[in-house]
């Protein structure tokens, strides 16, 4: 009877032993996954595009000659227009200018009245860039000039070395020196190579000058150019 219960007991305790180790034997199995988990991530971006802006922050306004000219005995005018550029692009910008072609004959600057085109398109020119100084003529001529408040930004055909050349040298003429016929084809005034956030300034001079007993003689009335700037980012 002893023996048989001692028996029992340790079958008993056999089983709990084998059912404890088996418990313990589920845990190391399970708990690697259990204390051991991947790390995870997330990867996401965030972006914006912003445009680029180039525009005239002042746009140029019509101009009127300063100084009367006499048709017969001759003199000469004057006149400026500015304009504003404001550019975030980091390259810069160009400005181009053409003129009207109002007549057969291809001058720019034309009678109101008549349609005459006795004041001619400057002949000065040096291969269709600007001269130094005027160059007379027996006609009567119209011009422009280009400066900028920023000297770098004129294009170099309206910069001099100074003395006696455009196109050359790296002085601003300042509307004294360089002088251009009007063209009906696009030529580029400005040429900036870098942002202007607060805006930059260039202004475009323009002359006439009517000879004594100039051929032909300009007709007593108001004569008009037209002309229109593009605005370019680099």
């Amino acid at each position: 009877m002893i023996n048989h219960l001692t028996q029992s007991a340790l079958y008993a305790m056999t089983a709990s032993i084998t059912i404890v180790s088996l418990a313990f034997l589920m845990f190391f199995i399970a708990e690697p996954a259990i204390s051991h988990g991947q790390n995870d991530t997330a990867t996401f971006y965030i972006r914006q595009q912003i445009t680029d802006e180039t525009s005239f922050l002042v746009d140029p306004t019509d101009v009127t000659m300063a100084g009367g000219i006499n048709g017969v005995t001759g003199g000469n005018a004057t006149g400026t227009t500015q304009f504003v550029v404001t550019t975030n692009n980091t390259a810069g910008y160009r400005v181009d200018i053409a003129y009207e072609d109002l007549d057969t004959d291809g001058e720019a600057m034309l009678g109101d009245a008549s349609g005459d085109n006795a004041i001619r398109d400057y002949d000065g020119d040096v291969v269709g860039e600007p001269s130094y100084n005027w160059t007379a003529s027996t006609a009567a001529q119209f011009a422009y000039s280009v400066s900028a408040s920023n000297t770098p930004d004129a294009d170099q055909s309206f910069k001099s070395n100074g003395t006696n050349a455009c196109n050359t040298g790296s002085t601003d003429a300042g509307g004294l020196h360089c002088w251009k016929a009007p063209d009906t084809g696009a030529f580029t005034i400005i040429d900036r190579s870098s942002s202007a956030v607060t805006g930059a300034t260039s202004t475009i001079f323009f002359k006439i000058v009517v000879p004594s007993a100039a051929t032909p003689v300009p007709q007593a009335e108001t004569y008009t150019a037209t002309a229109t700037l593009s605005l370019y980012a680099n």
